[in-house]
């Protein structure tokens, strides 16, 4: 385009060929969020594979094997500390585990139940990382590279 003497735009076509840039092409698809395998993870671990690790190890039994053991359903309690705090205060953003556990006396007969404070769980946040003493960590998997083929005869 270019200004007449009244200040307006004309079109007039210029001299120079029309060049195509792809500096500023549409995205196609939509980027992927890459956090999302981690968080799903994660979720899975919270929710069934505890579960799988506390019925692999369940019962456990005393040495004479009179004391048993039963790990039953566990849940997560609130967070103490939000993550910004966590972050402010140099604390670990977690949960507290409570385990329902049943001890069986095979001598007695007796049956306890209660639940069980089994520690703070490290939460992972919105963005897949763990805040540990206020730093946040992510957790990066690493492939070990074999020196080479092994054959067993």
């Amino acid at each position: 385009m270019s200004v007449t003497s009244n200040g307006t735009h004309s079109p007039v076509k210029s001299i120079r060929p029309v060049r195509k840039t792809y500096a500023r092409t549409p995205t196609v698809l939509d980027l992927p969020r890459l956090t999302e395998v981690q968080l799903r993870s994660f979720e899975w671990f919270k929710s069934e594979g505890l579960k799988e690790l506390f019925e692999e190890i369940s019962p456990i039994q005393s040495f004479n094997k009179n004391l048993e053991l039963h790990f039953g359903d566990f849940y997560f309690g609130e967070p103490k500390y939000p993550e910004d705090e966590c972050r402010e205060r140099d604390m670990t953003f977690s949960a507290p585990l409570w385990v329902k556990v049943k001890l069986i006396n095979k001598d007695t007969g007796e049956i306890s139940e209660q639940e069980v404070f089994m520690g703070d769980f490290p939460l992972m946040t919105d963005s897949a990382t763990f805040i540990i003493n206020g730093s946040e960590r992510v957790v990066v998997s690493q492939l070990i590279r074999s020196p080479g083929v092994y054959f067993t005869v």
